[in-house]
């Protein structure tokens, strides 16, 4: 007889990217959701990336829930109330608008977050990557119909700061899947067979960032830190950056090969994944034993909300280098190393980031390398990041609060 989940009776309607889809949101939000049906809790997905098109339904576990797709909005603002009280006729349940994307891509059409006259009770698990609060996420925070859940105490504290009530609930991982792992089961060879071939004795330094920009800056800093690894590279020659990411800008990000060909990095001092596979995307398994064949994982940045591969890496007991400023130094262990910036002003934001000091992130990569080996401390750190562990005891007194 399987376990038996106390039962929550409400309804979610998650607007994010559609569960499932590998990137850092749809991971999430089908870690979430498969948890919250457990507990007998109605889901659906609104979608603002991943299926589109596709209205119907997508699975979750070993459930089906409904799937609405991306409206004409680039964040589907526009549908979002129609497809929120279209799953609400569906059921006689109190339903809540959960979001778990950046709030200020909703700010403009807030005010159409309604049915009738009443608004729509909205629950946003909100990333908060700035230095400073950004106006537009503070002024939809700020909404009466709005319950905030941060996720880094660096979040709740901003929030504190601007007198927003929030409940501090962090991203998670699934430490069943992400541990220390030697061989993948894409192929089989070991994760550093799969990424440095017959070159074992390299010193492996790993870079698991979206290569995703917004016009000519990059939230993931990939100039910095390929300038920063060349700088490295000339005292360490036995190093390679093996970059899990798609090298071309088609999401409007950077030409990686280019970058690096700027930067004085010759052919073979920097690696990507195969095109295909990449597309394909890759098993929880064989990420983590590309995480373990790093020596240390290189995620210094303008600012993360959260910042999920720092805690995929140090699981599988890798080191981690990354900013010391919004979410970073939050998550990561007394084993890993953080790295100096300066201010960078956000104008459409209105907000404060900061900028990823090169000569700090050499000088972290030369302790790293120095002190290279499985890091303990950083999987013991990670353990209290488990998925079944932040939903039993975070998410399920949330929801038994909301829906009581």
């Amino acid at each position: 007889m399987g376990k038996v989940y106390e039962q929550v009776n409400g309804a979610i309607a998650l607007a994010s990217n559609s569960p499932g889809i590998p990137t850092g949101y749809g991971t999430q939000g089908a870690q979430f959701l498969e948890r919250a049906l457990r507990h007998g809790i109605k889901c659906a997905s609104l979608s603002n990336y991943g299926l589109e098109g596709n209205i119907g339904t997508v699975k979750v576990g070993k459930h089906h829930i409904p799937h609405y797709p991306k409206g004409f909005h680039p964040y589907s603002a526009d549908v979002i109330p129609g497809w929120f009280q279209h799953f609400d006729n569906t059921h006689d349940r109190e339903t809540v608008l959960m979001t778990l994307y950046d709030v200020w891509v909703f700010e403009q059409m807030a005010n159409t977050f309604r049915i009738g006259q009443k608004d729509i009770p909205i629950v946003s698990w909100v990333p908060l990557d700035h230095v400073s609060l950004p106006v537009p996420v503070a002024s939809f925070l700020r909404r009466p119909n709005v319950t905030s859940v941060t996720m880094s105490p660096h979040g709740q504290r901003q929030l504190e700061k601007a007198g927003i009530e929030s409940v501090y609930i962090p991203h998670a991982i699934d430490v069943h899947n992400y541990k220390r792992t030697e061989h993948m089961s894409l192929v089989d060879v070991t994760g550093r067979e799969y990424i440095l071939g017959k070159n074992q004795d390299a010193y492996l330094v790993g870079m698991v960032s979206a290569n995703k920009a917004n016009g000519m800056v990059h939230r993931k800093s990939f100039a910095e830190n390929f300038a920063a690894f060349a700088l490295f590279r000339q005292t360490r020659p036995d190093a390679v950056l093996y970059v899990h990411a798609d090298p071309s800008p088609v999401m409007g990000g950077f030409t990686l090969p280019m970058l690096a060909q700027a930067f004085g990095l010759e052919p073979g001092a920097v690696v990507f994944p195969d095109p295909v596979q990449h597309r394909l995307g890759y098993s929880d398994a064989d990420m983590a034993a590309i995480y373990s064949a790093f020596d240390v994982l290189l995620h210094a940045n303008m600012g993360e909300g959260f910042g999920l591969t720092s805690l995929e890496a140090q699981a599988c007991g890798t080191r981690v280098i990354t900013s010391s400023w919004a979410a970073s130094p939050d998550l990561v262990s007394e084993d890993c190393y953080l790295v100096e910036g300066q201010p960078w002003w956000n104008e459409q934001l209105k907000a404060v980031s900061q900028v990823p000091n090169i000569s700090s992130i050499v000088g972290a990569l030369e302790l790293a390398y120095q002190n290279r080996g499985v890091s303990e401390k950083s999987i013991v750190f990670a353990q209290d990041f488990d998925a079944d562990k932040v939903f039993n005891d975070k998410w399920l007194p949330f929801w038994k609060g909301v829906f009581a």
